[in-house]
């Protein structure tokens, strides 16, 4: 871990991005809190909404490559982190580990920064990025089937599929009509159990088979969170330069039921219905083909079938 030198990078203006409709429309709420205290800590501010889906991709994107930022805040949840990163990758100015990112958690499930133990109080987080300690992490990057094309997207925490996927969707409705939350996301996690069907999934690791199946959800991924606290990837090590799977296969209802608390502090991976693996590279097929949905940081994306590689060492994080 190093120390990055906030006084230097105060000479010059970090780029604020804020989602107001981050945590259904917490940010909103605690924005004016947020940049009182940014303001007292003495950071010079370049202070930008986001307005849609997709919106900070393009203004991190053209805040680096134009006006040549390289220290960014994001007031935000795990969607709008994920957004910055897709934008430091479509950038062509800055290596993207030369880029310091720190992060305010106003969002839904805060899973990225559960995984380096961000306190929740706004005034202990924006300590943390003032005193500039970064640490630089792994990234994923996953192909994938959109419509009748290719498309790409790169994350920092945990990809999901199959049940996870169908979770996230129902989720990420729920949340455009206004509700949010670890309990609404608890509520889907039930409902879609019934509605789920398990898939018959090929998986290889760094060009080998490793499973051939049918499988009820798998994660893949950098840090340990999904779910709004769930350890879907309990020994995950965000700078090893491997993925952790976990692979959780055809099983009964009641058996997911029972073992929902498991999935809060990892233990269910020690289920006869459970596997785990790490590789640096993964390809993943269904049958039928397209079969299988994902979701990266939370967001749904396409379907299958998929290629996941690391990019080792990527982006440098402000943490504790």
């Amino acid at each position: 871990m190093q120390k990055h030198d906030i006084l230097k990078d105060n000479n010059n203006k970090w780029l604020v991005l804020v989602n107001l409709h981050a945590g259904t429309s917490k940010g909103k709420r605690d924005w004016p809190e947020i940049k009182n205290l940014l303001e007292e800590a003495g950071f010079q501010m370049q202070i930008v909404f986001t307005e849609h889906a997709g919106h900070a991709i393009q203004i991190v994107q053209n805040s680096i490559e134009k006006e040549g930022f390289t220290n960014i805040i994001v007031v935000g949840g795990d969607g709008t982190f994920n957004e910055v990163v897709n934008g430091f990758f479509k950038q062509k100015k800055q290596k993207t580990s030369d880029i310091t990112l720190g992060m305010i958690t106003v969002g839904t499930g805060n899973d990225w920064g559960r995984m380096y133990d961000l306190p929740a109080e706004y005034s202990e987080q924006v300590k943390i990025i003032q005193n500039g300690n970064t640490f630089v992490q792994d990234v994923g990057v996953v192909k994938y089937q959109s419509h009748q094309n290719r498309d790409n997207r790169y994350f920092v925490n945990v990809a999901g599929m199959g049940y996870d996927a169908l979770v996230a969707h129902k989720t990420n409705q729920m949340k455009q009509s206004g509700k949010g939350g670890a309990l609404v996301y608890l509520i889907n996690l039930l409902q879609a159990l019934f509605q789920y069907k398990a898939t018959h999934l090929e998986i290889d690791a760094d060009g080998k088979q490793i499973f051939s199946g049918k499988v009820f959800s798998m994660s893949i991924g950098i840090c340990k969170f999904n779910g709004a606290g769930m350890m879907q990837l309990p020994t995950a090590i965000p700078d090893d330069g491997l993925f952790d799977v976990t692979v959780i296969k055809k099983t009964s209802k009641l058996t997911v039921i029972r073992n929902i608390k498991n999935l809060y502090d990892g233990s269910f991976i020690k289920m006869k219905e459970v596997e785990t693996f790490r590789g640096r590279n993964f390809t993943i097929k269904s049958i039928p083909e397209h079969h299988l949905f994902l979701e990266t940081d939370g967001e749904s994306l396409g379907s299958s079938p998929l290629t996941f590689e690391v990019i080792p060492k990527a982006i440098k994080l402000i943490v504790k």
